[in-house]
C-alpha cells in the first residue's frame, strides 16, 4: 500500500470574527473625543496619516504670540480682552466630546474626506459600551493580524456609512454618477416587476446589479499604530530594517530609515468592469492579488439561459484605480553594523499616503509587513523564495525643512529673550561643537552657512543663489572632520560624505531599472538628498578630478542637469557645500604661494563664498590652552566652562528656522559702500598678482576675487541681518563680512614668525577689538578717502565703530576698556565722537 501523503498541520485560532465586527462597531459608533480634533481633520487634508508636526492648532496662533514678542508691539487692552474671551469660547467647543468616527463617516458619504484613519491609541482607550471590557486586548489582535482586521475595519464602516447629506452633483466622481444610476434603474426594475400592467418583460436577475464593495468605498482606510505599552506588551518602537524578521509577517510594525528612491505614481487597478456586447450586462472584477486573469465570456444570467456567452469588453470609466507609489528607505548610518552595507525595505503606498515622502526624508514608517511572491520568468528563477514589502498606514517625518518645525511656547520664549541678547552673534557661534576648542571665527562662518542668504528669482525667470559655500583647508589635526561631523548633525537635511567614498553618480544621480515598470529612473545622490540643507563633504582634495567637477553647477546654479540614457532632465540641488580639504603637501608649506597650496582649480574655487585657512602654528600658551581644553572633555565627557552659556542644537535649530524666515534688503548707503569695498578689493588684488609676478610668491593672494566675491559678501551680510531679524542690510553686517573674508586670509603669511606673532596678539579680547578697531581705520581710510564726512586727519566717527565692534560679538563694556586702555598707552585719542590714531 503506497505511503499516504503527509497531511500540513493545522492550526485552529480560538477567533469570532462575529464578536470582534461587534467590537468594532461598538468603537466606531461610540468613541468619542473632543471637536478640536475634527477641526484639525478638516483644516489639514481629511485625516491624511502623515504627521509633519506642523499640522497643530495652535502653531498659528504661536506665530502671532511669537511674533509679538520680537516685534514688541503694545496691544489695545480691550481688544486683548475680546481676544481672550473668543479664546476661551473656542477652547470650551473644541473640548466638547464628540462621536469621532462617526462625523468622519459623515464626511466620507458627503466626499469631503478621502481617507479614515483609525489610531490604535483611540481603540485602546474605548471600553465597550455592552460589555465594558477595555480595547487593549482588541488592540493586540489588529497588531498581530494587521491584514485581516483592516478588512474587518472596511466591512464594518461599509454598513455604517449613513446616506449623503447633500445630492448627487455633475462635478463628482464619475463612480458616484455611475453608482447613482445603476440604484435608480434597480429601483425602477423592482417597481415594474411588481407592477400587474407590466409589458410581460422579465426583470434582469438581482445578482448582475451587484456592486463590489470595494467599488463602492470611497475612502481609503489606514490604522495607524500605538505609540502607548498596551496589556503588557513593548510599545511600538521603530525597528531598524535589519531588525525585521519573519515573525513580524502580517503584523503592524513600524520601521526608520531613510528615503532614497520614490517612483512615479501609477494607478493601481482594484476592481476591473465590463460590459457585454450581446445581453449589455455589466460584469465586475475584484482584483485581490498582483496578477489576475482578465474575463473574456458574459456570465449573466441571459447569456447563460440563451447560451450565447457573448464577449466582454473592458470599461475604464466604470472601474477603480487608487494612487500608487514605490518607496525604497534604507538604514540609518548608526543602525549599520561595522563591515556591513546598509539594507533597503520597499514600501508601498496607497491612496493619499502618496508624495507624501521625498529622497532624503527620515521617515517612520507604520505598516503592515507583508510577503509578494515573484511573478513571470523572476518566479522561475527564484523557486520558492519571496519578496517582502511593507504596505504603509502611517508617515512620521524626523528631520524635518526648517519651515515645518515645530516651536512650543517654552522655545517661543527662549527665543525672544535670546533676541534681545547684545551678546547673540558671539553665544550662536560658540555654541556650535563646544567641545572644539577655539575657531571663534571659522564657527561664526558655520553660524551664518546655517542662516544663508536670500535665494531670489528675477522677473525673467533668473536665480539668484543664497546658500553659502564654504571650503576649510588647514593642516591635519584641526578638528576639520569634527566640525564637519557636527554642522551635518544640527542642520535639518545635513548629509556627509568623504572625497574618495563619493562618486561622481553618487554625488550627483543614478540611471537605474525600476523593477516594478521596467522602466528607466533616477535615483538622487548625496547631494540630491541634501536639497534644502547642507553636503558636507570632507576630503575634498582627494576627490577624483572627474568627480569634483560633477559639483560645479550644484554650487552655482544649485541644480543638477542629467543626460543618460534617454532622460533629459533638471533635478533641484539647493544646498550649501561645506568642505574640507588638507593642503597640497599634507601641511601647509610657507615657502609657497597659498595657490600653489590650495591645489584647487581657480574655476572651484571662486564658487566658495569663503576659503578658511586653518594653519597648527606651534605657539606654546595656545597649545597649553588647547591641551587642558581636551583633557578636560575627556574627563568630563562635556565641555568647560565658556565665557558664554551654550545654546542647545535644539534652540539654535529653530531660532536659525525663524531667522531664515526674514529676506532683508540693501538700502542705497550700504549698496555704495559695499561697491567701494569690492573695488578695493579688486584693487588689491590686482596689486597682488604684480608683486608675485616680480617678488615670487606673495604672502596674502589666498584667492580670486571675482563677481562671486561681491555676491559673497551680500549674502553673508544677509545672514548676519537675518540674525538680528532685521530687514535691512546694515553697515556693520558689511564690514563683519568683509572682516571674516579678510581673517580667512590673513591666518596665511609667509614668515613662520609673522604667524606667530599675529597669533600671539590674539589672545584677550582687548587684541582683538584693537585689531577690528584698525581694520575699520584702513577700510574706511580707502573706500571713504574722499568723502566730506572724513575728517582731513582721518578721525573715524565712534557711533560706527561702535555698532561694528557690538556686530563682531562684543559687548560695550569690553570696547569703553579697550579704547581706555590704548588711550593711557598715548596710541589713540578719542574726543566729540570721533576717534583719531596719534
Amino acid at each position: 500500500m503506497a505511503a499516504s501523503a503527509p497531511i500540513l498541520p493545522t492550526i485552529s485560532i480560538n477567533v469570532d470574527y462575529d464578536e470582534e465586527r461587534q467590537k468594532i462597531t461598538d468603537f466606531l459608533c461610540f468613541f468619542k473625543a473632543p471637536a478640536s480634533r475634527l477641526t484639525t481633520l478638516v483644516s489639514h487634508g481629511a485625516g491624511a496619516p502623515i504627521s509633519l508636526e506642523d499640522a497643530d492648532d495652535d502653531q498659528d496662533e504661536l506665530e502671532r504670540e511669537l511674533s509679538g514678542a520680537i516685534d514688541r508691539m503694545d496691544v489695545d487692552r480691550s481688544a486683548a480682552q475680546r481676544r481672550s474671551r473668543a479664546r476661551a469660547e473656542a477652547e470650551a467647543s473644541s473640548s466638547r466630546q464628540v462621536p469621532f468616527y462617526m462625523h468622519q463617516l459623515q464626511n466620507i458619504a458627503n466626499r469631503e474626506q478621502d481617507s479614515l484613519v483609525v489610531e490604535l491609541d483611540d481603540v485602546a482607550a474605548h471600553v465597550n459600551t455592552t460589555t465594558g471590557e477595555s480595547g487593549a486586548q482588541l488592540v493586540g489582535a489588529i497588531r498581530s493580524n494587521a491584514k485581516r482586521y483592516a478588512d474587518l475595519f472596511a466591512e464594518c464602516v461599509d454598513r455604517l456609512v449613513p446616506e449623503p447629506s447633500k445630492d448627487i452633483s455633475h462635478k463628482d466622481d464619475v463612480l458616484d454618477v455611475i453608482r447613482h444610476q445603476r440604484m435608480e434603474r434597480n429601483a425602477r426594475t423592482v417597481e415594474s416587476a411588481q407592477d400587474p400592467n407590466d409589458t410581460g418583460v422579465a426583470p434582469e436577475d438581482a445578482s448582475d446589479n451587484v456592486f463590489p464593495p470595494v467599488l463602492l468605498r470611497r475612502y481609503t482606510l489606514y490604522l495607524k499604530p500605538s505609540t502607548r505599552r498596551v496589556a503588557g506588551e513593548q510599545p511600538e518602537e521603530p525597528l531598524a530594517v535589519r531588525a525585521v524578521r519573519g515573525s513580524h509577517l502580517g503584523k503592524l510594525i513600524t520601521v526608520r530609515g531613510i528615503v532614497t528612491r520614490v517612483s512615479e505614481v501609477k494607478p493601481f487597478l482594484l476592481v476591473d468592469a465590463y460590459a457585454c456586447d450581446v445581453c449589455g450586462a455589466e460584469v465586475f472584477q475584484e482584483v485581490t492579488s498582483r496578477q489576475y486573469m482578465p474575463l473574456t465570456q458574459c456570465n449573466s444570467r441571459k447569456c447563460l439561459t440563451n447560451n450565447t456567452r457573448g464577449p466582454l469588453y473592458p470599461q475604464v470609466r466604470a472601474s477603480k484605480f487608487v494612487p500608487f507609489q514605490e518607496v525604497k528607505i534604507q538604514e540609518m548610518a548608526d543602525q549599520v553594523p561595522v563591515g556591513h552595507i546598509p539594507r533597503t525595505m520597499t514600501i508601498h503606498v496607497y491612496g493619499p499616503l502618496t508624495r507624501a515622502m521625498n529622497p532624503g526624508d527620515v521617515v517612520h514608517v507604520g505598516g503592515i509587513f507583508l510577503p509578494m511572491p515573484y511573478s513571470g520568468f523572476k518566479a522561475i528563477r527564484a523557486g520558492l523564495l519571496t519578496d517582502t514589502y511593507l504596505d504603509a498606514q502611517s508617515i512620521h517625518q524626523l528631520k524635518k525643512q526648517y519651515t515645518a518645525m515645530q516651536r512650543t511656547p517654552e522655545i517661543a520664549a527662549q527665543i525672544a529673550e535670546l533676541k534681545d541678547d547684545p551678546a547673540l552673534y558671539q553665544k550662536l557661534a560658540s555654541s556650535i561643537a563646544p567641545e572644539i576648542y577655539g575657531h571663534e571665527d571659522v564657527k561664526k562662518c558655520l553660524l551664518l552657512l546655517l542662516v544663508g542668504g536670500v535665494s531670489k528669482t528675477v522677473g525673467d525667470g533668473m536665480k539668484i543663489r543664497g546658500d553659502i559655500n564654504v571650503c576649510l583647508m588647514g593642516d591635519p589635526g584641526v578638528a576639520k572632520s569634527q566640525l564637519l561631523k557636527y554642522i551635518s548633525k544640527v542642520a535639518p537635511r545635513g548629509v556627509y560624505t568623504t572625497g574618495r567614498g563619493s562618486s561622481g553618480v553618487g554625488l550627483t544621480a543614478a540611471v537605474m531599472r525600476d523593477p516594478v515598470t521596467d522602466e528607466m529612473v533616477l535615483e538622487g545622490g548625496a547631494l540630491v538628498l541634501a536639497d534644502n540643507g547642507i553636503a558636507c563633504i570632507d576630503e575634498f582634495d582627494k576627490m577624483e578630478e572627474s568627480d569634483r567637477t560633477a559639483i560645479h553647477e550644484v554650487m552655482e546654479q544649485q541644480t543638477i542637469s542629467i543626460s543618460k540614457a534617454g532622460i533629459t532632465t533638471t533635478l533641484n540641488a539647493r544646498t550649501s557645500i561645506l568642505a574640507a580639504a588638507n593642503p597640497l603637501y599634507g601641511r601647509y608649506n610657507p615657502r609657497v604661494s597659498p595657490v600653489d597650496n590650495i591645489n584647487l582649480p581657480a574655476a572651484l574655487l571662486s564658487r566658495f563664498d569663503i576659503l578658511y585657512l586653518i594653519l597648527d602654528t606651534p605657539s606654546r600658551d595656545d597649545d597649553e590652552r588647547l591641551a587642558q581644553h581636551v583633557t578636560y572633555v575627556h574627563m568630563h565627557s562635556a565641555h568647560p566652562e565658556l565665557e558664554y552659556d551654550v545654546i542647545s542644537p535644539t534652540l539654535m535649530r529653530h531660532y536659525i528656522a525663524l531667522a531664515r524666515q526674514k529676506r532683508p534688503v540693501l538700502s542705497k548707503a550700504v549698496s555704495d559702500y559695499v561697491v567701494g569695498a569690492y573695488a578695493q578689493m579688486r584693487n588689491q588684488y590686482k596689486e597682488d598678482e604684480l608683486s608675485t609676478d616680480s617678488t615670487g610668491p606673495s604672502s596674502s593672494g589666498t584667492g580670486y576675487v571675482s563677481a562671486r566675491t561681491l555676491l559673497g559678501i551680500i549674502r553673508l551680510s544677509q545672514a548676519l541681518a537675518r540674525l538680528r531679524f532685521d530687514d535691512q542690510v546694515s553697515l556693520p553686517d558689511v564690514d563683519e563680512a568683509l572682516r571674516l573674508l579678510e581673517v580667512s586670509k590673513s591666518s596665511v603669511l609667509n614668515h613662520p614668525s609673522l604667524a606667530t606673532r599675529d597669533t600671539a596678539q590674539d589672545h584677550t579680547y582687548i587684541s582683538k577689538i584693537y585689531r577690528i578697531i584698525r581694520e575699520f581705520y584702513n577700510t574706511h581710510t580707502a573706500a571713504l578717502a574722499d568723502d566730506d564726512a572724513m575728517d582731513i586727519d582721518h578721525a573715524i566717527p565712534i557711533p560706527q565703530l561702535r555698532a561694528r565692534i557690538l556686530a563682531s560679538g562684543f559687548v560695550e563694556d569690553q570696547f569703553q576698556e579697550c579704547l581706555q586702555e590704548y588711550q593711557d598707552l598715548g596710541v589713540l585719542q578719542v574726543s566729540a565722537n570721533r576717534l583719531l590714531f596719534l
